[in-house]
C-alpha cells in the first residue's frame, strides 16, 4: 500500500493548492492489465492527482466529465493541462450507444478513463457524490467499471469521515473490476459501501479507549451542564466527571465481579454510575425495569452480577419489579451521603485540574479498549429469553462517530435524552454521546409526559429530538405553534412512521419527522433522514438526503447487502426488497453464549438482521 505525498506541480496555467495530508493508495494489484473505465464515488484535486499518478500519469488517462455538473475549475483546469482532451457527456441528452462506442475506442488506444464527478449539493456524510441520474446514464453505458472509493478523514471524532473542505488524510481504494451484467449502478454502490467499511474501521480513533475519550470530552466542557428535568436541577459536566471520579473509586472497592447491574432511569444518576462503572474498569449492564421475573432472573445469569445499583425513590414507583433482596442494591443516594462532600470535592478539583496523563494512569484509562466490553445490554426478550449484546469500546465509539459525521448542530446544541438507557439509543447517543462531544444532556426520565417534554425542549432550546412515532404523537397533542422552533431533527424509529402523522407535525410545527433505522446489535444506528439538499440556482444538482418511506442514508462505514429472504445465498440488488445483511465496525460480534445462533447470523463478516 503505497503512500503518496504529492507535491505541487509546476504549470503555470494552474493554481492548484498544496496539500501535506497523506493520500493512502489501496488495491494497485486490481487494475485490469488491459485499460479500464474507473468509476469513483468522489474525487477532489488531490486525490485525482493520486489516482492518475497510480495509472501511469496523464499521459495514459482520458478524463469523463459530466458537462452539466463539472468537477471545479482548478480540477478543470488540471485535466487541460499538457493539451489533454476531456470526454465530456450531458446526461439529459447523450446518446450512449456513441458515447461508449467514443469510450471503448479510446480505451483500445491503451488509455484509462477516470470518471470525474462534479460536486453535487449533498448532506454531510454522504457516501457519494454521484446523483442518480448520472449514475444511471454511465450504468446503461454497458461497459464494466473499476470502482473506485475515495474517503477523505479527520482525526477528530466530530469529523472522522468527512465529506468536504480540509481533511487530516485520505483513502483511495481501486477494487476489483465489475463483471458485465445489469444492475451496475446497484453493485458500485455496493463495492463502494464495503471499501467505506474496510477503511472507517481503520480509523484510529476507534481503537482508544471509550473511558479516554469520556474523560477528555467532559474535561474540555467542563461548563456544560446536564439538564434534569426530574427536579429541574442542574449538574456542570466537570462535577459530574469528578463525582463519577468518587463513585468509581468506591466501587472498585466494593465490586470484585466484572460487570455490574444499573436499575435507573436517564438523569444526574443514571449518567453518574455509568461514567462511574467505564472509570472504575467495570462494564454497566442497565437493566430493562420492565422485565418480567424470569427476564430478569435469565439477564442476571447470563451476565454473572452480583450487585445493583438503583435509588430508593425510583425504587418505590416500581413495586411489581422482582428486585434483588439483601445487600445486593447499591443505593446511589446513601453512598454519596456517605462520601460527602469532603471526599467528593478533591475528586472534582482533580477532575478540573490534574494533568491529563495523572487521569489516566489513575483510572487506568487505556487498560481496556478497541474490542473490549464496554457495556453489556439486552434485548427485550419479547420473542424468548433476553439475548446479551456486548458493545464494546470500538462499536460505541464508532457509531458516535458515525452520528457526528451526518448531523448538523451547534457545538453545545441541547439533546433531550428521555429513552431509557437500557436501550443502545440511550446508551451510546443519549449518554456517551454528549459526554464525548460536549452536548448538553436534557434528560427525563420517561418519554411518555409529553407535556414536561414540551416544555423541557421548549426552555432548553434542544435541537436533536429522538421518539418513537407513538410517543411522538402524544407530544404533538400537548405541543403549541413554536414548541420545536429549535429543533432540527425530530427523528422517529423504532416503528414505522405513518404519513397522516408526518403531515400532521408538518401542517402545525413546519418540521419534518425524520424516520431512522437501528438495532441493539449495531449501537444502533445504521441509518437515518438527516435533513435535505436541495436544488438552487448556482447548483441545480444534488443527492437527495431525505426521501419518506424510507430509513434515509446509510451511516458511514457501514456495508449493506440484500439477499433472497429464504435463501441466504442468493444476493439481491440493493433496489430490490429482500434480506438485509450489515457490517460496521459499530456491528457487535454475537450475543452472549449463543454460539448456536450465532453461526446463524454470521457469515463471512456479515450479520443477518432478520429485517427485510
Amino acid at each position: 500500500m503505497p503512500t503518496i505525498n504529492l507535491p505541487d506541480i509546476n504549470l503555470p496555467d494552474i493554481n492548484i493548492p498544496f496539500m501535506s495530508s497523506p493520500i493512502h493508495v489501496f488495491g494497485k494489484e486490481n487494475c485490469p492489465a488491459q485499460p479500464a473505465f474507473y468509476f469513483p464515488n468522489r474525487l477532489d484535486i488531490h486525490t485525482l492527482r493520486a489516482l492518475v499518478h497510480e495509472l501511469g500519469g496523464m499521459e495514459q488517462v482520458v478524463f469523463l466529465v459530466e458537462d452539466v455538473l463539472q468537477p471545479n475549475s482548478t480540477m478543470m483546469s488540471y485535466m487541460r493541462s499538457k493539451g489533454k482532451k476531456i470526454l465530456a457527456f450531458n446526461f439529459r441528452k447523450a446518446d450512449s450507444r456513441k458515447l461508449r462506442e467514443q469510450m471503448v475506442g479510446l480505451m483500445g488506444l491503451g488509455l484509462d478513463i477516470i470518471f470525474v464527478p462534479g460536486r453535487p449539493n449533498s448532506i454531510n456524510g454522504c457516501l457519494s457524490d454521484v446523483p442518480k441520474p448520472f449514475m444511471m446514464q454511465l450504468a446503461a453505458l454497458h461497459i464494466a467499471p473499476v470502482p473506485v472509493f475515495v474517503g477523505t478523514y479527520r482525526n477528530t471524532l466530530r469529523e472522522a469521515y468527512t465529506t468536504g473542505g480540509e481533511y487530516d488524510w485520505a483513502d483511495i481504494r481501486i477494487l476489483p473490476k465489475l463483471a458485465p451484467g445489469p444492475q451496475t449502478g446497484e453493485r458500485v454502490m455496493e463495492k463502494w459501501m464495503e471499501a467505506s467499511c474496510e477503511s472507517f474501521s481503520a480509523h484510529p480513533l476507534l481503537d482508544v479507549s471509550l473511558a479516554r475519550l469520556m474523560v477528555e470530552g467532559l474535561r474540555k466542557n467542563a461548563k456544560v451542564t446536564l439538564e434534569d428535568g426530574m427536579d429541574d436541577s442542574n449538574l456542570a459536566y466537570g462535577k459530574l466527571l469528578g463525582v463519577s471520579m468518587a463513585l468509581a473509586r468506591h466501587l472498585k472497592k466494593t465490586v470484585a465481579e466484572p460487570r455490574l447491574g444499573i436499575i435507573l432511569p436517564p438523569g444526574k444518576a443514571g449518567a453518574i454510575v455509568n461514567f462511574a462503572c467505564i472509570l472504575a474498569g467495570l462494564v454497566p449492564v442497565n437493566i430493562n425495569y420492565t422485565s418480567s421475573e424470569a427476564s430478569f432472573k435469565s439477564i442476571v445469569e447470563q451476565s454473572g452480577l452480583r450487585h445493583f445499583v438503583s435509588a430508593r425513590a425510583f425504587m418505590s414507583k416500581l413495586p411489581q419489579f422482582p428486585w434483588p433482596k439483601g445487600d445486593a442494591i447499591i443505593y446511589i443516594e446513601r453512598v454519596l451521603k456517605e462520601l460527602g462532600m469532603a471526599k467528593i470535592a478533591p475528586w472534582v478539583a482533580f477532575a478540573r485540574l490534574a494533568p491529563m496523563p495523572v487521569v489516566a494512569r489513575t483510572f487506568e484509562l487505556d487498560k481496556r479498549h478497541g474490542d473490549d466490553e464496554a457495556a453489556l445490554l439486552f434485548t427485550s426478550g419479547s420473542s424468548g429469553e433476553p439475548k446479551g449484546v456486548p458493545m464494546t469500546h470500538r462499536m460505541i465509539i464508532a457509531n458516535c462517530a458515525q452520528s457526528l459525521s451526518k448531523i448538523n448542530i451547534d457545538p453545545n446544541a441541547s439533546l433531550l435524552c428521555s429513552l431509557p438507557i437500557f436501550h443502545s439509543f440511550g446508551t451510546t447517543i443519549c449518554t456517551f454521546l454528549p459526554a464525548i462531544s460536549g452536548f448538553r444532556m436534557v434528560t427525563f426520565p420517561s418519554p411518555l409526559e409529553a407535556k414536561k417534554l414540551n416544555e423541557l425542549i421548549e426552555r432548553h432550546r434542544c435541537q436533536l429530538v429522538v421518539m418513537t412515532p407513538t410517543f411522538a404523537r402524544g407530544l404533538m397533542r400537548r405541543a403549541h405553534e413554536h414548541t420545536y422552533d429549535s429543533v432540527r431533527y425530530f427523528i422517529v424509529g423504532a416503528e414505522k412512521l405513518q404519513k397522516p402523522l408526518a403531515d400532521e407535525f408538518r401542517e402545525k410545527f413546519n418540521i419534518e419527522l425524520k424516520e431512522g433505522y437501528g438495532l441493539t446489535e449495531t449501537a444502533p444506528v445504521c441509518g437515518a433522514n438527516l435533513g435535505d439538499a436541495y436544488p438552487t440556482e448556482e447548483q441545480p444538482y444534488f443527492v437527495p438526503g431525505s426521501q419518506f418511506g424510507t430509513i434515509g442514508h446509510v451511516f458511514p462505514g457501514m456495508a449493506v447487502k440484500i439477499t433472497d429472504p429464504d435463501d441466504d445465498d442468493k444476493p439481491l440488488p440493493l433496489s430490490e426488497q429482500g434480506m438485509i445483511w450489515l457490517k460496521g465496525p459499530n456491528v457487535f460480534k454475537g450475543y452472549v453464549g449463543r454460539d448456536d445462533l450465532n453461526a446463524e447470523i454470521f457469515r463471512d463478516g456479515w450479520f443477518k438482521t432478520g429485517d427485510l
